[in-house]
């Protein structure tokens, strides 16, 4: 490793620290989100990471028949769900990946939501035998990580001057927010063309920002994400055990008119079997993620538009950004 990447740190934000010294970590997390867009992020509590990581090991270990009766209808035209569940790795393309993902179900008679909307569509789960809880836990991890990306978006509120509790209504109707685990093997042979990059490096995800509002990472103790730092420069933050890696996306970012920082990044292959878990944290199908987010917060400044997520969201990963989990998508 370079000496330029080994002092590359992430800002701490200490969430136990935020309950004593509220103003302080509050500052400490606009600081990091105007210069970085990345942070660790300490204190999660209830989260067994050990079990964590046997969730991934479990799922991943399933047959390849157990995986497919849960994979997206684009790879497997018999069954029907077609945003959640487990998408495969595909050959050819610089993202090698598989992974399950999951969200927070709601009524399926809710007669607000309209039909074919996705977003909302009913988890899939793998059959289990009783020796291990694979949906307690991640269903338990799901409820701990909103509430603590709750408390960071309040602590970024404070740090604004505006209501603690002035993000909370984007997220307070029907969150789609997106929990996964990630799996991404190593590459066997040689690497497709649009997967190699600078000094020999191989990609298993290309650089990108995310799209959504803010994503929570835990990466166990594997290296291979990169950050673009402000210099123009690829570094490489420490894996940081019990410490969650927190960076915001381009919602947040456009919402407050780029004043908080989405920052490029991808995933290098490190040539063994990688796990990582992303919780992308969204707003509700109908939230309202109009630019100028400060004029509404405070009452002063340029004409705030409301604009809604859902849409917002199938503009970007479907038809702009392209992304292959996505771009399949059906309309609705």
């Amino acid at each position: 490793m370079s000496e330029e990447t080994a002092e590359f740190r992430l800002p701490i934000i200490d969430l136990d620290k935020a309950k004593v010294d509220k103003q302080a970590v509050a500052a400490q997390v606009v600081d990091a989100l105007e210069n970085i867009g990345f942070l660790y992020v300490d204190n999660i509590h209830g989260i067994d990471f050990d079990k964590l990581m046997e969730c991934c090991t479990w799922f991943f270990g399933q047959t390849k028949e157990a995986r497919e009766s849960l994979m997206r209808k684009h790879w497997k035209p018999e069954n029907k769900n077609v945003y959640r569940g487990y998408f495969p790795v595909v050959e050819g393309e610089p993202s090698r990946k598989e992974g399950f993902e999951f969200g927070r179900d709601i009524d399926p008679n809710d007669p607000t939501v309209q039909p074919g909307n996705w977003f909302y569509e009913p988890s899939v789960w793998p059959k289990e035998d009783g020796s291990f809880p694979f949906k307690e836990i991640l269903l338990n991890c799901y409820e701990i990580l909103h509430n603590a990306s709750l408390d960071v978006l309040r602590l970024a509120a404070v740090g604004l001057g505006i209501d603690e509790h002035s993000f909370d209504p984007i997220f307070a109707d029907r969150p789609v927010t997106t929990f996964r685990i990630m799996h991404y093997p190593p590459w066997n042979g040689v690497p497709p063309e649009n997967a190699k990059i600078e000094d020999g490096k191989i990609v298993t995800t290309p650089d990108h920002t995310d799209s959504n509002f803010l994503t929570m990472l835990y990466t166990f103790h594997y290296t291979g994400l990169e950050v673009l730092t402000a210099d123009g420069k690829w570094s490489a933050p420490e894996p940081r055990p019990g410490s969650f890696v927190m960076n915001i996306g381009d919602v947040f970012s456009r919402m407050m008119g780029g004043r908080f920082k989405a920052t490029r990044h991808r995933v290098i292959d490190i040539g063994v079997d990688r796990y990582s878990v992303p919780f992308f944290f969204e707003p509700s199908y109908d939230g309202d993620i109009g630019v100028n987010f400060m004029t509404l917060a405070t009452g002063q400044g340029p004409e705030h538009k409301v604009e809604k997520y859902g849409p917002w969201m199938i503009q970007q990963v479907k038809y702009i950004k392209k992304y292959f989990e996505y771009k399949v998508l059906p309309e609705f």
